[in-house]
């Protein structure tokens, strides 16, 4: 039975999702859920390869693992201030401004992995808002920011683009998990 001929099965839309980022709260923000999010990738990975000659062969192997960032897009809103919001994640990850000599502290993985974001979900949803498919980011900390660009000439809504770097990622779906051993 081909999978478009029949209509008891719904593929997954791109534009049902949620991302869930541990801790907004308590730096202000009215919800962990990141409602403003307009864009996200979901977790991807590269195997390295081991190369092995033997004789005139070669044969190849399977190596380590590389878990690749995640990049966000943020609609900036007003009151839910995203850029004020990223500037906390960062001062919460141990950065100081260096106005003051004396400040020892420092951004730390700790930090940035236990204070400031605690933890990081993206669902897809289904058509009922039910949860299919969530990646649990382990240990992320925002690795850059982008605060968008101002322009006369355009009037798009402006944004904030995040790139998350974690450890690694698991992925729970209804019956099964996947997570590297």
């Amino acid at each position: 039975m081909a999978f478009w001929s029949t209509n008891d099965v719904e593929p997954k839309r791109n534009f049902r999702f949620q991302v869930q980022i541990t801790g907004l709260t308590a730096l202000g923000a009215p919800t962990d859920i990141l409602w403003w999010a307009k864009t996200v990738t979901t977790p991807s990975f590269d195997v390295s390869e081991v190369e092995h000659n033997y004789l005139d062969n070669k044969y190849y192997f399977p190596g380590r693992v590389s878990w690749n960032e995640v990049s966000l897009t943020l609609v900036d809103p007003i009151s839910v201030d995203a850029v004020k919001l990223t500037n906390k994640l960062l001062e919460t990850s141990g950065y100081t401004v260096k106005a003051d000599e004396t400040s020892l502290e420092t951004i730390s993985k700790k930090k940035a992995t236990q204070t400031a974001i605690k933890g990081m979900k993206i669902t897809v949803l289904d058509a009922d808002g039910n949860d299919i498919e969530t990646w649990t980011l382990n240990n992320p900390f925002i690795k850059s920011a982008k605060y968008g660009d101002l322009d006369y000439s355009n009037d798009e809504l402006r944004t904030v683009e995040l790139s998350v770097r974690y450890d690694w990622a698991t992925c729970d779906n209804d019956e099964t998990q996947f997570a590297p051993v």
